[in-house]
C-alpha cells in the first residue's frame, strides 16, 4: 500500500505529479470540507507535504498520530515547530540550496527597480505621459552605494556575490561572525543600518521584527530596504509610515506580514516595487525543489 501523505497547499505540476505516483495523497485545499477530509485519513497519514509560507499549522500535531515526516516545499522553518517534531520524533525536511541562486536574483532585481524607478516609470510610459512632457521625478544610480545585509545565510551570500560588481562595500550582521568573508562585520540591525545605504532583509523569519522604526531612520532618507525573508523580520506599519513619511527612500518586498494581504497604503506608493513572495518562482529552482522534496520522501519510507 502507498503511505498516506497530506498535502496543505497547491504545489508545482511536477511535485503533485510526483506525489501521485508514489504515495496515497490527500488534498483537504481542494476539499469542500477540509476537516472532514482530514478526520477521515488522520490515523494513516505518515506524511505532510507544505510550503514554508504555511508549514505544518499547530493545532494538527495532535490530529495526526502517525505522522513520521513534514516535508517543507522552501527552506523556511520559522512555521514549523520544532521542538514538537523533536518530541514526537518526527523528521522535518527543507530544499535547501536549489533555490539560493533565484531568491538572489529577485532581491537584486528589486535593488535596480528601486534605484532606477523601473516600475514607476513603466506606468508612466504605459500611461500615456511621456508624450506630454510630463515631469519625471530622476532615478539613482546603483553603483558605488554602500550594501548591507542582515543574515549572511546560503542566499544572502549570494546576493552579496551578485552585489560586488555594483557595491562601494559590503557589510552584514548575522546571530554571529562569519568566518572567511570579506565583509564587514555590524553587531546589530541598527548598526546595520546606520553603516549602509541599501538594506537586504535575509534573516530567518523566527526571531521576530528585527527592522524596526528605529532601525529604517537609521537608514535614513536616502536609504532603500528589499525584505526577502519574512513578512515577520519587519515591523510593516512601522515601515508603511517611513515610506509615507520620507524616512526612508523606498523598498522592495516579496514578503508581508500577513499574506497575501498587503497593506493598502503600499499599493498606491511610487517608491516601493512589491512582488507575491515568488523568489523561488522560476521553472529551474521549483524543478529542482520538486525532486528534492520526493527525494526527501523516498528517502524516508526506504529508510
Amino acid at each position: 500500500m502507498k503511505p498516506d501523505v497530506l498535502q496543505l497547499k497547491a504545489l508545482s505540476p511536477q511535485l503533485e505529479a510526483g506525489l501521485e505516483a508514489a504515495y496515497a495523497v490527500h488534498r483537504p485545499y481542494r476539499a469542500a470540507d477540509p476537516d472532514a477530509l482530514i478526520a477521515q485519513v488522520a490515523e494513516t497519514v505518515r506524511a505532510v507535504v507544505t510550503g514554508g509560507d504555511l508549514g505544518m499549522p499547530a493545532a494538527l500535531w495532535a490530529r495526526l498520530p502517525a505522522l513520521e515526516i513534514v516535508a517543507v516545499h522552501g527552506v523556511g522553518l520559522d512555521k514549523v515547530d520544532l521542538d514538537v517534531a523533536a518530541a514526537r520524533g518526527v523528521t522535518v525536511t527543507t530544499t535547501p540550496g536549489v533555490l539560493t541562486q533565484d531568491v538572489a536574483e529577485l532581491a537584486i532585481g528589486l535593488w535596480l527597480s528601486l534605484s532606477r524607478r523601473m516600475v514607476s516609470v513603466d506606468r508612466y510610459v504605459r500611461e500615456g505621459r511621456w508624450p506630454k512632457a510630463e515631469r519625471l521625478a530622476l532615478a539613482r544610480r546603483a553603483t558605488g552605494r554602500t550594501v548591507g545585509i542582515l543574515g549572511l545565510g546560503q542566499i544572502g551570500r549570494a546576493i552579496a556575490d551578485m552585489a560586488a560588481p555594483f557595491a562601494g562595500q559590503i557589510a552584514y550582521h548575522s546571530r554571529r561572525p562569519v568566518e572567511g568573508v570579506p565583509y564587514a562585520y555590524q553587531a546589530s540591525p541598527l548598526e546595520l543600518a546606520k553603516a549602509v545605504n541599501v538594506l537586504f532583509l535575509v534573516t530567518p523569519g523566527d526571531a521576530g521584527p528585527l527592522v524596526d522604526a528605529d532601525v529604517l531612520a537609521a537608514l535614513g532618507p536616502d536609504g532603500l530596504l528589499v525584505n526577502v525573508a519574512r513578512g515577520s523580520v519587519v515591523d510593516e506599519a512601522a515601515l508603511v509610515a517611513a515610506l509615507s513619511d520620507g524616512t526612508i527612500a523606498g523598498a522592495g518586498l516579496d514578503v508581508f506580514e500577513d499574506e497575501p494581504n498587503v497593506p493598502e497604503a503600499l499599493l498606491t506608493m511610487d517608491n516601493v516595487v512589491l512582488q507575491p513572495h515568488r523568489g523561488s518562482a522560476t521553472e529551474e529552482a521549483r524543478a529542482a525543489m520538486a525532486a528534492l522534496v520526493l527525494e526527501n520522501l523516498e528517502r524516508h519510507f526506504s529508510g
